[in-house]
């Protein structure tokens, strides 16, 4: 019902588009324009899909190539973090998982807006998925405000916001990222230091998963003698 109902609202916004193009005069009036028309296509194409989908909940999960949905949001949200003048990278990857492709982009679009809302200028956002075993890890770290941890057990709620000092938003962000996490069977998880930052990980079933190759025996000692030094460098050794 709210995506059909959603539709007529959206074919007004279409319909000043259309007229805001014969008037506008400005380079990057036109260039602001043009951004705010791919958001418009890109929520009617959502809406389409939820609207069209009626797959049956244990068909949800399907094969979704990650680097089409990182680069469409790397494109959406540009323009934003430039605005703001913070440094804003995404990681391509060839990494598979399985999901669905309207709701994972919907997870991840909710953390990178949220990274990006509570980072302040100069700081910068980084999105990266890496496989490790049969899951894919997709990372949404920032260099902002962090969240305190007494707040870190009430953010998942709804209308929960870490800062109560900003009033845009209805704090939903969050509870619909774990929700939607629920339903496609993923996890979510955080960390978080007041003052240096967020880390929230998508964590789905990887695609294609192959199982690791054997270890040769001059590797796995040198692994050795670096855990009983201390000195491993990465304790995710077994991701990539």
């Amino acid at each position: 019902m709210a995506g059909h109902d959603l539709r007529q609202p959206l074919q007004v916004i279409a319909s000043a588009h259309d007229v805001l193009a014969q008037i506008l005069a400005s380079e990057e009036q036109r260039e602001e324009l043009v951004r705010a028309e791919d958001a418009t296509k890109q929520l009617a194409g959502m809406l389409g899909q939820l609207v069209e989908d009626k797959r049956a909940d244990d068909d949800l999960q399907l094969p979704v190539p990650l680097r089409p949905v990182l680069a469409g949001l790397a494109g959406e949200f540009a323009g934003a973090a430039r605005l703001k003048g913070i440094t804003f990278l995404v990681t391509a990857t060839r990494r598979t998982a399985f999901s669905h492709p309207v709701l994972l982009t919907g997870m991840l679009r909710n953390l990178i807006r949220n990274a990006i809302d509570y980072t302040s200028p100069g700081g910068g956002v980084f999105v990266t998925a890496r496989r490790c075993g049969a899951e894919l890890r997709i990372e949404v770290r920032d260099t902002g405000i962090g969240i305190s941890a007494i707040a870190l057990s009430t953010i998942f709620k709804a209308f929960q916001r870490a800062d109560d000092s900003r009033t845009n938003g209805l704090g939903l962000g969050l509870y619909i990222v774990k929700h939607i996490a629920g339903l496609l069977g993923h996890r979510v998880e955080i960390r978080s230091t007041e003052g240096r930052g967020s880390t929230f990980t998508v964590i789905a079933e990887a695609a294609r998963y192959r199982a690791p190759r054997p270890i040769s025996l001059a590797r796995r000692s040198r692994i050795n003698e670096l855990d009983a030094a201390g000195e491993r460098p990465n304790p995710n050794w077994a991701c990539d």
